[in-house]
């Protein structure tokens, strides 16, 4: 699915990350460690190409991301769902229509999509929720409705950033069987978090590789986890 061999990235001057190889294969699910400032986010925006790196390749679904050009890499986005940290909603827009944006944007059938509109938005726990705005959300419905338009577009990778960061444990663990259920249906999952507790939830149910960012490289964390 995502390939990133011997890659790196410097940001104004200084090296972020450093000979970072990983391999997100079909059906798999990650996540990812390390504490804040230490390159999860860039990482992730690597491996949707919001970022190109400075050194090595970045593949998706078997294309070099940097032999892309704008619309081959809008085609590879649709396949790639993302949540990201902070929520970005069109707070004149009800939910139901933030959520529904991906579709617009691709130009799909709107009348024909409806129905699974619905489907998603009552599988997140929204549809009493559908007409009302962003900022009338609470942090858990916020966040189930990013996780919703991120994977409207039925992706094949979920790239989640700290998607529980904001919300209580009781919300982070239904936002995780969200995650969980997806990966179940065959999706590629990379979870960025620092919750331990998330993590040792997530693997008692799925086998999750637990991926670390240390002194500018990627390790694989340890069996305690």
């Amino acid at each position: 699915m995502i390939e990133l061999d011997n890659v790196g990235y410097s940001y104004g001057g200084g090296e972020l990350l450093s000979d970072v190889s990983v391999r997100l294969s079909p059906g798999s699910f990650h996540f990812l460690t390390g504490p804040s400032g230490a390159g999860k986010t860039t990482l992730l925006k690597l491996c949707y190409g919001a970022l190109l790196p400075t050194s090595g390749v970045v593949r998706a679904f078997d294309a070099d991301m940097r032999g892309l050009d704008r619309d081959q890499m809008a085609m590879m986005r649709r396949r790639i769902g993302v949540v990201h940290q902070d929520c970005r909603f069109l707070d004149h827009l009800p939910v139901a229509d933030n959520i529904a944006l991906p579709l617009i944007v691709s130009g799909r059938d709107m009348a024909a999509e409806s129905g699974n509109l619905r489907e998603l938005m009552n599988w997140v726990g929204l549809s009493s929720r559908a007409d009302a705005t962003p900022p009338e959300l609470s942090g858990g419905e916020r966040q189930r409705a990013a996780l919703a338009r991120a994977v409207i577009m039925s992706p094949d990778v979920v790239l989640a950033d700290e998607p529980t960061g904001n919300v209580d444990w009781e919300m982070s663990q239904r936002l995780l069987q969200l995650l969980i259920e997806l990966n179940r249906m065959g999706k590629t999952v990379l979870i960025a978090s620092h919750d331990l507790g998330l993590i040792r939830a997530a693997k008692r149910e799925v086998q999750a590789r637990v991926l670390r960012i240390s002194n500018r490289r990627l390790q694989l964390a340890g069996a305690d986890l």
